[in-house]
């Protein structure tokens, strides 16, 4: 009995140090990149470098941070990711600060060993807004959109409307991260393409409208199949689908109607 209780506080200590390395190693990896940000804005670094050394250093606290019990940080991460998407080697004013506020929020976030009491929605609503489009004539909204689906023709334009209607919208291309991320993110609304690998869009989106952490999220889906499918037929009642085709425009419009979201 005794060896078996020591042998359980061996593991215990063995995930504590280790959580305390990837602490230190991440803050350090944070304090680089503000170094190599840094750089960049004086001129003495190519922007394309720093945005390779932003996603590289994204994907990594997304993929490690939850091991750690670190999941709004991997939220964070994950946002950081998606908004360098449209990066390119010419980087707005705005950005500057942007990327100092990511860092500045997930070096917060290290600050202790566990974030269970941190608000992961409303991190992510005071994160900025995606790179790639102009806001100049757009009033953004409070509103957060989040696409799940896969990347492609289709998805890009459905953000372009989504993000010229003033929405922040954010882009998951795998329904499995999709899940965890919208249990903690808490959007105002999910656009989910009924086909995707790994858990098809339509179990997806019948998973969150029974929950009772995310029954009250708005949804709707994107489909090619004809409304007659029987796929469709299991659907709850409440949640739109869009077609895509000649009416995609129209029914993306009505749905965002019929969601209150217009």
């Amino acid at each position: 009995m005794t060896d078996t209780a020591d042998n359980h506080h061996s593991k215990q200590e063995i995930a504590h140090e280790l959580s305390i390395e990837f602490v230190d190693e991440s803050r350090e990896t944070l304090q680089g990149l503000e170094v190599a940000l840094d750089a960049a804005r004086n001129g003495h670094k190519p922007v394309t470098e720093v945005i390779k050394d932003f996603r590289r250093v994204a994907l990594l606290l997304r993929g490690q941070a939850p091991n750690f019990g670190l999941r709004s940080l991997s939220l964070v991460a994950h946002r950081l990711y998606d908004y360098l998407g449209n990066a390119t080697d010419i980087l707005p004013p705005r950005a500057w600060e942007d990327l100092q506020g990511f860092i500045d929020t997930m070096t917060s976030l290290l600050g202790t060993v566990t974030d269970e009491d941190a608000t992961p929605a409303g991190l992510v609503r005071a994160l900025p807004c995606k790179l790639g489009f102009d806001f100049s004539d757009i009033v953004v909204r409070n509103v957060e959109v989040m696409l799940v689906m896969p990347n492609g023709t289709q998805t890009r334009f459905v953000e372009r409307e989504l993000t010229q209607c003033g929405y922040r919208v954010s882009i998951v291309t795998d329904t499995l991260m999709a899940f965890a991320l919208i249990v903690q993110a808490q959007p105002d609304l999910v656009i989910i393409s009924a086909v995707m690998p790994h858990l098809d869009g339509i179990d997806l989106s019948m998973a969150l409208a029974s929950m009772p952490s995310t029954r009250n999220i708005p949804l709707a889906l994107i489909t090619s199949f004809v409304p007659e499918d029987d796929r469709l037929k299991v659907l709850p009642q409440k949640i739109p689908v869009v077609y895509k085709g000649a009416t995609f425009g129209d029914d993306l419009f009505k749905a965002l109607d019929n969601l209150f979201l217009i």
